[in-house]
Order: C-alpha cells, then sequence, then structure tokens
C-alpha cells in the first residue's frame, strides 16, 4: 500500500522547496518518486516539433523523492504520517494523529 496517492494533499518536508503544499498530479512507484502541482520548478528549453508548436523556455514540474513529502490528512488538515486500517474488510490508509480512515 503506496503512502500518497494521485489527487492527495502534500506538504514538502525536505530540499528547496520545504514548507510548501501542492496536489499530487503522478506517482512515479517503480522511481518512489511523485510529481507535486507548483513545487520543484525546472526550467525546459523546448524546440517545436509535430505535438509541441510553441518554441521556447517552459517552467514545469519535477519529481520529488516520496521520502520529502508528507501527506495532510483530509479530517485534521495537519500533515502527518500514515498507517494501515482494514475497515469492513478494505484496506485504507489511516491518519496517525488523529485516527481517521480515508482512501
Amino acid at each position: 500500500m503506496r503512502k500518497v496517492k494521485k489527487g492527495d494533499r502534500v506538504k514538502i518536508i525536505g530540499g528547496e522547496d520545504r514548507g510548501k503544499m501542492g496536489k499530487v498530479l503522478r506517482v512515479y512507484p517503480e522511481r518512489y518518486r511523485v510529481l507535486v502541482e507548483g513545487v520543484n520548478m525546472i526550467t525546459k528549453h523546448q524546440r517545436p516539433t509535430q505535438t509541441v508548436r510553441q518554441p521556447g523556455i517552459i517552467q514545469r514540474e519535477a519529481p520529488l523523492h516520496e521520502s520529502n513529502v508528507a501527506l495532510v490528512c483530509p479530517e485534521c488538515g495537519v500533515p502527518t504520517r500514515v498507517g494501515a486500517a482494514v475497515v469492513e474488510g478494505l484496506k485504507m490508509r489511516r491518519c496517525k494523529k488523529c485516527g481517521a480512515t480515508f482512501e
């Protein structure tokens, strides 16, 4: 079970963007990385191609290691560690601070 999933709200706890919050856009489980909206921005020099007609310098997000993010509990609204709980036969994630379960 992954501690962070697509669509979760996370807080950055390490690195250059420490303290920022954002939404998880994509998870790369094989590389242990997550892509967070508006965090870890990089500059890319884009040349024109068949799919990208507009060349230039663009800003985009780069993946972060999942150890540098903490899930923000949807119930209590604070960054927390995640535990596992079985509710009605389903394995769910559980907030270690308030005990709330969520998917």
